[in-house]
């Protein structure tokens, strides 16, 4: 990849200075250590819900219904460990490997990691669900010696609806990644991951939450080739000044505006930053209105992007709610073209994208509050990696206001994933990385 003389500052989610002059190619996700281990272990590990299925066979509610008759009582969480060692037995591929179990909630869930060849030595990342899956499915059967004609029941605990549904529906082996039958194009995977998933494995820290979600949004650019020659520099720049809080600019804008500002105090501030920084400067009068001018688009849009994130932290952290995240990334966007006469955050998508996800988030439609949303979706997918960040923070601000909250859809991945630096850190561990 290119190398860049350009360097940034990194700051934590408290303003604090984490790592100065770092080159902008050090963040990249082709290079930073900590990135890729986010994006392996997001690929490869798996929850299993051991719990779950235990009350799941006991009350025989399989796939996402309930069949009378097909009820097993097994003490699954009493064989616990024989079962686990059963499942990193079959899932290892060389004894000492990268195999690795973590357990949560008592034992009640697990999160396998499969070890790296499995997926070295598949098509696509499916080789660690449906390995970990039969794993499960097998155990179970041979801890109980469940006979032919209840193994299935097993196996529709541990697969959901599988094969009578595309995906593992209702399925209480998850991974945090969707299906690639679902993701809309090439390179889709990496964002096709729920808003709250990514609230909760943060901890709903705004920050935090922003810095997971611009890294796997920035992933999924790299990966579906939006990346390529001069636009890798574009990409890094907007991932580090809001995805990182690169110089502190989000950080800084939001401690400016926090307590009695507004969505138009925020285009203020930003614009003030970027005359003083020397990204904008005057350029020429029509009538009343000052058009400014810059010599470097892929900065500005940088500077603009963090100004989207704080405007929404600022507007819906007032409210403590996330469903003003559409419209705060329509209207900030709006106010600053109008100001500047420049192009406003992704040249101009983040607005276009705002207008629909009002629409299908709250508005006449209401499918579906901003959290269920992500990077893939037909609605939100088009401002590639500086809108869903923004619907992160937000979400992680929320109050409850949402018919589907958080801790209602995402809960286990808090459990899991929420325990695990890459994840939960982010922000400070790609700095260390870099």
């Amino acid at each position: 990849m290119a190398k860049y003389s350009e360097t940034i500052d990194l700051y934590s989610d408290d303003g604090k200075l984490l790592k100065s002059g770092v080159s902008l190619d050090r963040i990249s996700p082709l290079v930073n250590p900590a990135t890729s281990k986010i994006i392996d272990l997001t690929k490869r590990t798996i929850n299993v819900n051991l719990g779950g299925i235990q009350d799941a066979l006991k009350n025989g509610k399989l796939g996402q219904g309930k069949i009378k008759g097909r009820e097993l009582d097994l003490p699954i969480m009493e064989n616990k460990d024989a079962i686990v060692a059963k499942i990193k037995e079959m899932i290892q591929v060389e004894e000492g490997d990268d195999t690795e179990i973590l357990e949560f909630n008592g034992g009640k869930l697990q999160l396998v990691q499969v070890p790296a060849k499995r997926l070295i030595n598949a098509a696509t990342y499916d080789a660690a669900i449906t390995a970990v899956a039969s794993a499960t499915t097998y155990a179970i059967v041979d801890q109980f010696n469940v006979d032919a004609f209840n193994a299935s029941t097993v196996k529709a605990a541990c697969w959901g609806g599988y094969p009578h549904t595309q995906d593992m529906k209702g399925s209480l082996v998850t991974s945090i990644l969707n299906i690639p039958q679902n993701n809309e194009g090439l390179g889709y995977a990496l964002r096709n991951i729920p808003v709250n998933h990514v609230v909760m494995m943060t901890n709903r820290n705004a920050l935090q939450g922003a810095a997971l979600s611009s890294t796997l949004e920035t992933a999924g650019i790299f990966e579906m080739g939006s990346a390529i020659g001069p636009f890798e520099r574009a990409t890094l720049l907007a991932y580090a000044y809001q995805g990182l809080n690169a110089n502190n600019m989000v950080y800084d804008l939001v401690k400016a505006n926090g307590q009695t500002g507004t969505v138009g105090t925020v285009v203020q501030s930003l614009v003030e930053r970027a005359i003083e920084d020397k990204v904008i400067t005057p350029g020429k009068k029509g009538g009343y209105f000052q058009f400014y001018d810059t010599k470097d688009p892929m900065l500005w849009n940088a500077y603009t992007a963090a100004g989207s994130m704080a405007a929404t932290i600022v507007n819906c952290g007032a409210g403590r709610f996330a469903q003003a995240v559409s419209s705060t990334l329509l209207y900030f966007n709006d106010l600053l073209e109008h100001e500047t006469g420049l192009p406003s955050s992704d040249y101009g998508r983040v607005m276009g994208t705002a207008v629909g996800f009002s629409f299908f988030s709250h508005s006449i439609y209401g499918g579906g509050g901003p959290g269920i949303f992500n990077g893939n979706h037909v609605v939100t997918r088009h401002a590639n990696g500086v809108a869903i960040p923004c619907v992160v923070a937000a979400a992680a601000l929320d109050a409850g206001t949402q018919m589907f909250s958080p801790e209602n859809t995402s809960k286990i991945f808090a459990d899991t994933y929420g325990k695990i630096d890459v994840f939960n850190k982010p922000i400070n561990q790609i700095a260390n990385g870099a």
